[in-house]
């Protein structure tokens, strides 16, 4: 078993939420593909290829390991995985009206709070657990987190009015559509951290044969490949309807030759991006103590946390006003207290001798 040592866990977790907010990142660089062609290509990098890759590298006897998983443990993984990538998919597009701030603020804030909570509710644990020692810290963590998530949803609805004053405006910004899929991203991407839960006997099964720190590895390729299914089925609906298969091997008249390998480049990147986030996750969340759940809030508030650095680096917040950037950075400090707080509750609730 692996020993506590919850600092270390959270920074891990840092690590990932940090390659997550950065993921989406390198679409801005893609050529004349459409969304459905860049969205495909990244998630057979993060969702389908790197989760096997991942595994066989991390996990001794990998094929042992699936042949002894009990089968409704792998299917149920799976379904709740595929919900997400309904969910992950919404949040594409949100990015898409109303930019990486306010989604990352509003999806994940209610990804934060329902990942968090309802994975010790389903189990019936939610009383037990929070009657052990530094409970009261790792609530006020959450607690403090879901309002350090609410502040930064307002900063980024002070830069919404800002912008809507300025000359600064981005392409395609709609509110009204990205608060939906906003809202929708938030509700199935918290089935991820449900699938993850769900997945633990086949984590168990990977320690078992030696997997160590790696164990979690063995979860994501059924949360990641559920994810993916949904995903390819939208996206090849979509090139369907709209003719746009080719754009894998062919661009437009007058398009250079290299913006292809670059195309592939950047969803590649995001690909290796987005799957860091969890490879991180699981090293972080076996390290986390008596309180492991905690590891979405975390993941979460730091997602956030990161996601408004890459958004004020990205020029989103150019143009707003003073009340909008100290709205912000308030925002950010809260987040950090949040995660200080639910880290020192898990140090806590540790083994005696802990780090």
């Amino acid at each position: 078993m692996m020993t506590a040592n919850p600092l270390l866990g959270a920074l891990l977790h840092s690590v990932g939420a940090c390659s997550s907010a950065l993921c989406y990142t390198p679409q801005k660089k893609t050529r004349s593909w459409s969304w459905q062609t860049y969205w495909l290509a990244q998630a057979s990098v993060c969702w389908l290829i790197l989760p096997w890759v991942g595994a066989w590298f991390t996990i001794p006897q990998l094929g042992a390991v699936l042949a002894e998983a009990p089968a409704d443990v792998m299917a149920r993984t799976f379904l709740l995985g595929a919900l997400y990538g309904i969910g992950g998919t919404a949040f594409g597009v949100a990015i898409r009206y109303v930019g990486f701030s306010i989604t990352y603020a509003i999806a994940i804030g209610i990804s934060c709070v329902l990942g968090t909570m309802v994975t010790p509710l389903l189990s019936g644990q939610l009383a037990i657990v929070f009657n052990q020692t530094g409970a009261g810290w790792v609530l006020a963590g959450v607690a403090v987190a879901t309002g350090g998530i609410l502040v930064s949803g307002l900063a980024g609805w002070l830069k919404d009015i800002d912008l809507r004053n300025s000359d600064t405006m981005p392409d395609g910004f709609h509110f009204g559509k990205g608060i939906f899929f906003c809202v929708l991203a938030g509700l199935l991407s918290a089935v991820f951290g449900i699938s993850l839960d769900a997945g633990r006997p086949l984590a168990v099964l990977a320690a078992a044969h030696g997997a160590g720190q790696f164990e979690g590895n063995v979860v994501y390729i059924f949360s990641c490949g559920g994810a993916f299914f949904t995903t390819a089925l939208y996206c090849l609906f979509l090139h369907l309807r709209n003719g746009s298969l080719v754009e894998y091997v062919d661009l437009p008249a007058g398009e250079i030759k290299a913006a292809l390998p670059l195309n592939f480049s950047m969803a590649t990147l995001t690909g290796f991006l987005w799957y860091g986030q969890f490879f991180f996750y699981g090293l972080g969340h076996v390290r986390m103590g008596a309180y492991k759940f905690t590891s979405w809030a975390i993941h979460m508030a730091m997602l956030v946390f990161f996601s408004a650095v890459v958004g004020v680096a990205l020029r989103e917040w150019k143009g707003c006003r003073a009340r909008t950037w100290t709205t912000l950075l308030g925002a950010l400090l809260v987040l950090l207290t949040a995660v200080g707080l639910m880290t020192y509750g898990n140090y806590l609730g540790s083994p005696p001798g802990a780090p």
